[in-house]
């Protein structure tokens, strides 16, 4: 079979099963209701500002010119890392282009092939494909199930590693930390935490549910992304010095990749800087999200999540597709999460919140949910059609 054969077979396959994607530019026009930006960063003028103003005049290169262990390092960098360590209260960070990499760096070198890696079923792509690069075995436990992943740590062979989130991307719920570094503690396990979501959005500085909890000294691995909630671009992991020597010696995502530009590293900086002075902001997002809830009160349909995250479910994807075309119709910027992405009969329309969403517009489209819940969504569907 030629190449292009197999690929418009894969193609069509998709295509059949409901789970054909395709690249679209958003329309400005609409309301924001589906970006990560939860906080404004990346709207925000006066961060754009900072960011500019924070480069010198011999770091305004158009590229870092190599991975960190050859020319691409630099004394800014390392500064940087060692605010970063302050912020998240770790003896060390080590920056990485995103929290994807960063994940597929963590799974990828520590755990080998005696070990085992237990994760949420609910863990984000970067999570499971980083495991699947691990030489370890690799078992999935049920979402936030605290005794099917006691069971699972039973059977354990070698070194456990127990990997979690903070904010599941997908449903908006909470881990439960402090239940699980206690069984972690008692079965010798290494926590990994996710912070993706949660980093700007809780804790002092924006540094994570780990520090808000006072956790940040009994968890082995965290890592926090930045293109969320701060706005920009990157991540690093959080931890021990040895970790952050280890991962510079032995992850292979981090040292045959090109280092961060000058630009982006700058902009990590001036990201904390203007959430440190601009701390409401977490309590303004707050307020959007209970105006939100209060709001869909009595919805079935909504998943609970008391986190800028908020998901609809529409059983099916032709469906869902559908009610995401009708809300983007009525100005919404809302998008439909598929199966498999999420299971069969859970597929969503995926709301997130903002600071910058104002009261009415949040109570117009709640508005609009609860319109459709009370409705047989089948001829409305036909009729959107």
């Amino acid at each position: 079979m030629t190449l292009e054969n197999l690929l418009k077979k894969k193609i069509n396959i998709q295509k059949e099963a409901g789970c054909y994607r395709s690249l679209i530019v958003g329309d400005p026009g609409l309301l924001d209701f589906t970006s990560n930006d939860y906080l404004g960063l990346a709207k925000s003028a006066e961060l754009k500002h900072a960011i500019e103003a924070g480069l010198s005049d011999q770091q305004k290169l158009n590229g870092s010119t190599g991975s960190r262990l050859l020319s691409g390092n630099s004394k800014t960098i390392e500064d940087i890392e060692i605010k970063l360590a302050s912020i998240f209260k770790s003896d060390s960070t080590l920056i990485f282009n995103s929290g994807y990499t960063a994940n597929l760096a963590i799974l990828s070198s520590i755990p080998d092939r005696h070990d085992t890696i237990l994760y949420d079923e609910y863990a984000h792509a970067s999570i499971k494909d980083g495991a699947r690069l691990s030489l370890a075995k690799r078992m999935s436990f049920r979402h936030n199930d605290l005794n099917d992943l006691e069971a699972k740590l039973k059977k354990v062979e070698g070194s456990a590693f127990v990997v979690v989130e903070s904010i599941y991307s997908m449903d908006g719920d909470e881990c439960p930390l402090e239940s699980l570094v206690s069984l972690s503690e008692l079965y010798g396990a290494t926590l990994i935490l996710d912070e993706a979501h949660a980093t700007g959005v809780i804790g002092p500085g924006g540094a994570g549910m780990a520090v808000s909890m006072h956790f940040e000294n009994r968890i082995g691995i965290r890592v926090h992304t930045f293109g969320k909630a701060m706005g920009i671009h990157g991540a690093c992991v959080a931890g021990s010095a040895k970790l952050q020597k280890y991962l510079v010696n032995f992850a292979r995502p981090f040292i045959y990749t090109t280092a961060p530009d000058m630009h982006s590293v700058v902009a990590i900086e001036e990201s904390f800087n203007h959430l440190a002075k601009n701390q409401i902001l977490q309590t303004e997002l707050n307020d959007r999200i209970r105006i939100f809830v209060t709001a869909m009160q009595g919805c079935e349909q909504l998943i609970p999540s008391k986190s800028s995250i908020q998901g609809f479910v529409v059983s099916g994807n032709e469906n869902v597709r559908s009610i995401a075309n009708y809300l983007q119709r009525r100005r919404f910027d809302v998008r439909p999460i598929l199966s498999p992405t999420v299971a069969l009969g859970r597929e969503r329309i995926r709301i997130c919140l903002h600071t910058f969403n104002s009261v009415e517009e949040i109570k117009s489209l709640a508005t609009e949910l609860k319109a459709l819940s009370k409705s047989d969504f089948a001829p409305l569907i036909k009729q959107l059609s």
